[in-house]
């Protein structure tokens, strides 16, 4: 009993810090990413001992700032709902992780762990009724604010993520019909087949129409642009959030990133194959373990110090240009890149082309681990590239497109889905 007690907490821990380590990242990336599509610089000047990371810092400030700001609470609040709201939004956002895998499994003396959290047969359905409350959650926290626009934010984002529930269930019911169940880790054991034999049966592939109705519904369940109809700066500024403050409003803002990190993991594992690293199965991955750990600690002990020469490079050109403590980083960062580089080569040396079968297989576990975030990492990025190229819709566009193109394409994609499968399964 204690064993499973402690790989479930280990489990929970690592998806928790994986997310959360994911939220200021994308803040990071969102400031930069905008400021490269709008041809600014962005973010570049908070500091710490003169390194400034590119601006990985400001999430450090934000989070000073945030904890350090007044608590301004409107008089005539709910006292209740009104503190209930964000902590309801992040529960929600951290919640539906568990039911998603990251891993096959992790062999550890003999035994084989799963790697995920909660493998349930119902686990998609699991997901879709914990995302359903974060509507709660929207709406609560503009009514409980006592204010018409914190409210109309809140009944406009409500309206749009109940709209797309519906279409995003659609969406999923052909996949759930090709795999021929509800669970996570099945759907995304079945797309590691091929298809004719050199095609991967992901899900963009079995359900590409799918794919387009979930990725767009999803993108309207964050209310991100061009779904943002919560954030209109001529009517309502910042929706049903416009009354909160300090970690309140940390909580709303942390959560609308959680569920990105969240988003992106589903779709790379519902339609991506997850875990599953194309054209190469977990047996072949371990037959080569050696060879693949081999190279890939030479290709990255050797990318490391180009990097770090490039670093050192960059000191030696800007010496004297501030004559203060920023000429600090390039120098750091080379340094920093150079010792992951030695360090890397010199594993070298403890002969990692001759790794037994245990050590095999743990190589192909970090490896698909590592494949998943590498996913995640993509399509959270995406829904930042697309916020920022984008234009938002007006609120009458975003039911429309809900309510009479998606949902029928919906419906006939399930259609041609059923048909489909009698005819080739007779």
């Amino acid at each position: 009993m204690v064993p499973l007690v402690l790989e479930a907490f280990a489990k929970i821990v690592f998806m928790f810090l994986l997310i959360m380590g994911f939220v200021p990242l994308l803040i990071w990336a969102e400031r930069k990413g905008s400021a490269f599509i709008q041809d600014r610089t962005g973010p570049n000047r908070a500091a710490v001992l003169g390194i400034r990371l590119a601006g990985l810092v400001h999430p450090i400030a934000d989070v000073l700032k945030l904890v350090f700001k007044e608590d301004v609470v409107p008089a005539q609040r709910h006292r209740f709902l009104y503190a209930f709201a964000p902590m309801l939004v992040m529960v929600v956002a951290m919640s539906t992780y568990a039911v998603i895998p990251f891993g096959d499994y992790l062999e550890i003396g003999g035994r084989r762990i799963p790697l995920v959290v909660a493998d349930l047969k119902v686990g998609m359905l699991y997901i879709l009724a914990i995302a359903s409350l974060g509507t709660y959650g929207v709406a609560l926290g503009g009514w409980a604010s006592n204010s018409k626009y914190t409210f109309l934010g809140a009944m406009r984002s409500t309206a749009s993520m109940i709209s797309y529930e519906i279409t995003m269930a659609l969406s999923l019911l052909g996949l759930f019909m090709i795999f021929g169940t509800l669970q996570i880790t099945q759907i995304v054991a079945g797309q590691g087949e091929l298809i004719w034999g050199w095609l991967p049966r992901w899900g963009i592939v079995v359900q590409p129409v799918g794919f387009l109705l979930f990725i767009a519904a999803v993108y309207a369940e964050t209310n991100r642009t061009p779904f943002d109809m919560t954030e209109r700066d001529s009517e309502i500024v910042a929706g049903y959030h416009t009354e909160y403050s300090s970690l309140k409003f940390a909580l709303f803002f942390m959560a609308e990133y959680a569920h990105m990190v969240v988003a992106a993991a589903l779709i790379a594992a519902l339609f991506f194959g997850g875990y599953q690293i194309p054209w190469l199965p977990r047996s072949l991955l371990e037959a080569h373990a050696g060879m693949l750990l081999t190279g890939s600690l030479a290709a990255g002990g050797g990318l490391s110090l180009v990097v770090a020469w490039l670093y050192f490079r960059r000191a030696r050109r800007e010496r004297g240009w501030y004559n203060d403590s920023r000429e600090r980083e390039p120098g750091f960062l080379g340094a920093v890149a150079a010792l992951v580089g030695l360090g890397l080569l010199g594993s070298l040396t403890l002969a990692p082309w001759s790794v037994g079968a245990a050590g095999a297989s743990i190589f192909v576990t970090v490896a698909q681990t590592g494949c998943f975030i590498a996913k995640v990492a993509f399509f959270a990025w995406l829904f930042i590239w697309v916020r920022w190229t984008v234009p938002s819709f007006r609120y009458d566009q975003v039911m429309r497109l809900g309510w009479q193109i998606m949902l029928p394409v919906g419906l006939l994609n399930l259609a041609a889905t059923a048909v489909w499968l009698v005819i080739a399964h007779r």
